[in-house]
């Protein structure tokens, strides 16, 4: 039973390609204004699952719901207009175009030249670009500028600011602190905590622990499709979701093999 405490909820979802099983029944629900971990390592079918909640794959099997009610997804655009809007490690930025159109791709304000031809309102798009990022933190010396200028977090921070103006209720991030060091890092996080303030829901792909514990509220961790479990901030220690991640286990039998080796 779907409650209107979450705003997206997969309930047993499994994705099949061909004989392959990419996810085998994952439950995920996300609550209204919380940022949501998901966690796991290359290979664990994060980016499956992205695609899922993204509407780029439809669930082979299970219930994917939006707001308590079932939704398939056929394409991304769908997902977007109900507010899911996900933002890829490529971010879908042209280096070489300013931030403002950067900002606006695709949703370009229009003014007529000569009160006939409508054209693109590069003045407004590039005022309302700077204040949107400026109320994210984010100051650009002119929003004129090409985004190939600006940071990597600069450009996370581009890509996010820009879900949120066009009225996302749920982002998904996709390894967005990957790529960056550890200013940058923080600023993305910074970033994550301003979008849960203003009530957004958040789901953080990472497979890195000490940026996720900081900023998450819940975390589900991912393994080879299938999911080990779903805590809750106060249920679990970094440490433990460290050593499932890592495979605590594994990696203390081979040590112990190791050691006997030595010891032989």
């Amino acid at each position: 039973m779907s409650s209107p405490e979450f705003i997206l909820e997969l309930d047993g979802v499994s994705k099949f390609f061909g004989t392959a099983i990419a996810l085998q029944d994952v439950t995920l629900r996300l609550r209204r204004g919380e940022v949501h971990c998901l966690l796991g390592d290359n290979g664990a079918g994060k980016s499956t699952l992205i695609k899922t909640l993204a509407g780029v794959h439809m669930p082979s099997r299970g219930r994917y719901l939006v707001e308590g009610s079932e939704v398939r997804f056929k394409s991304p655009r769908e997902a977007l207009d109900m507010g899911i809007a996900t933002v890829y490690q490529d971010l879908a930025l042209v280096p070489l175009m300013s931030v403002a159109r950067n900002f606006f791709a695709g949703r370009e304000p229009r003014r007529k030249l000569m009160g006939l031809v409508p054209v693109m309102d590069t003045e407004l798009a590039a005022s309302v670009a700077a204040e949107k990022l400026a109320e994210m933190g984010i100051k650009v010396r002119s929003a004129h500028q090409p985004v190939g200028t600006m940071s990597g977090g600069e450009r996370q921070c581009l890509a996010i600011a820009r879900a949120i103006h066009f009225g996302a209720k749920v982002l998904i991030l996709d390894e967005p602190t990957a790529a960056l060091g550890v200013k940058q890092s923080c600023k993305v996080l910074e970033l994550i905590h301003t979008a849960r303030q203003r009530g957004i829901s958040v789901i953080f792909i990472t497979h890195n622990v000490h940026h996720a514990y900081p900023i998450g509220d819940s975390f589900t961790l991912l393994n080879r499709g299938q999911s080990m479990g779903t805590f809750a901030k106060s249920d679990i220690t970094k440490e433990k979701v460290l050593d499932m991640m890592a495979g605590g286990v594994e990696i203390q039998n081979l040590v112990d093999r190791l050691e006997g080796r030595i010891a032989a």
